[in-house]
């Protein structure tokens, strides 16, 4: 998809979506692009300036489109991990059994994180066990 700013023999200035700049061709070869405002067919491209950030003090600029992960997201997740390790026990593959446990009765109620696999975890999640997916891989099955 392609936007143009476009503008009719009266000035008349407007914007437009088209599947492409062909299309756009095609478009107005068959008068088929008209002012919203007048109806002219009489239709040019018009300047347009590309999208800058804002000035200082008007927000963050964006972020460059690349592979780097947002930093603070990054910080996020150290948090949240420095967290759940200081706060939880880890189970390891027993999760779910430990989980399901707690939630029947059978043990009491404590923090745990470990690893499920996917088909019991949509067990889990049916059977009204509460448990959540960790964004980070436990300390304890990395090198």
């Amino acid at each position: 998809m392609i936007r143009y700013a476009l503008k009719c023999e009266d000035s008349h200035r407007f914007e437009s979506w088209f599947q492409s700049g062909a299309a756009f061709e095609a478009l107005m070869a068959r008068g088929l692009v008209t002012c919203p405002d007048c109806g002219s067919a009489s239709v040019t491209k018009d300047l347009m300036a590309p999208k800058v950030a804002a000035s200082r003090g008007e927000g963050p600029a964006p972020r460059a489109m690349t592979n780097a992960p947002d930093p603070d997201l990054v910080e996020a997740i150290s948090k949240l991990r420095k967290h759940v390790e200081e706060t939880s026990d880890y189970v390891g593959d027993r999760f779910a059994h430990e989980a399901r446990a707690m939630h029947d009765g059978d043990q009491p109620h404590r923090p745990i994180y470990g690893d499920v696999k996917p088909e019991e975890a949509r067990k889990l999640i049916e059977d009204g066990v509460p448990a959540l997916p960790l964004p980070f891989i436990p300390k304890q099955k990395t090198n």
